[in-house]
C-alpha cells in the first residue's frame, strides 16, 4: 500500500530519468479529487489516445470532454518522447476494472484475464495517455516507447515496485484495446531492464 508521491517528487523523478517534461497550466492542482479518493496507489496504466497532433492531444487530455471531464491522465507522452503534465491527483483515465487484476498488480503476479468491471481504477493508478491513433498502423517511434518505459520505471523505482506494476488499459478494463501497436510484455521487459 503506497500513498501517491507529491507532484514535486513526480516531476523530479521523471526528469531524473532523462525525460523531457512540459508543465501544462496548473497541472499540480488540476484533478478530480472532489469526486473521490486518490490512493493508495498500486501501479501505472498505459493508454493510447486515438488522436493526432500533440497540441490537440494535450488539450483533450487536460480538459476532457462533455461526457468525461479532465484531466484524463497525469501525463501525455507525445510522439517525440516529451511528457506533457496535465494533472495530478485523481484523473479520469482507468475507469472501472477487474478486482482480480488489481490483486495481481498489488501482489506483482501474472495478470489474470480481465472479465469484469467492479473496481474504481482511478483511485489506484497513475495514468499516461500516449499520442497514437490506436489503429495498429500509426507508428510508435522509438523516442516515445523509450519515454513510456522510462516514465513507468521512474514510478516503479520510487515506490519499490517491479515491472509487474505496469499494465495496459486493455489488461484492466473489459472491452478496451489500448495500447495497440506494441505488447505490454515488451514494454514490461523494457521497464525490467531499466530497473536493473
Amino acid at each position: 500500500m503506497a500513498p501517491p508521491m507529491s507532484a514535486s517528487r513526480f516531476i523530479d523523478i521523471l526528469k531524473d530519468e532523462g525525460i523531457t517534461v512540459v508543465e501544462v497550466g496548473e497541472w499540480r492542482t488540476h484533478n478530480r479529487n472532489k469526486q473521490g479518493d486518490w490512493g493508495p496507489v498500486h501501479g501505472v496504466v498505459i493508454h493510447h489516445t486515438v488522436t493526432k497532433g500533440t497540441k490537440n492531444t494535450v488539450d483533450l487530455c487536460r480538459k476532457g470532454h462533455a461526457d468525461l471531464p479532465g484531466p484524463l491522465c497525469h501525463g501525455v507522452i507525445a510522439k517525440d518522447g516529451t511528457i506533457h503534465l496535465v494533472g495530478y491527483g485523481r484523473a479520469n483515465h482507468a475507469g472501472r476494472g477487474d478486482d482480480d487484476v488489481l490483486r495481481a498488480v498489488i501482489a506483482e503476479k501474472r495478470l489474470p484475464n480481465v472479465n469484469e468491471a467492479n473496481t474504481d481504477g482511478n483511485v489506484h493508478f497513475y495514468g499516461f495517455e500516449c499520442e497514437n491513433l490506436g489503429d495498429g498502423k500509426d507508428p510508435w517511434p522509438e523516442p516515445q516507447l523509450t519515454a513510456i518505459a522510462k516514465a513507468a520505471a521512474a514510478i516503479c523505482r520510487h515506490h519499490g515496485w517491479t515491472e509487474r506494476s505496469v499494465i495496459g488499459h486493455l489488461e484492466w478494463q473489459p472491452g478496451k484495446i489500448d495500447p495497440k501497436g506494441f505488447t505490454m510484455d515488451s514494454l514490461r521487459a523494457r521497464v525490467h531492464d531499466l530497473l536493473k
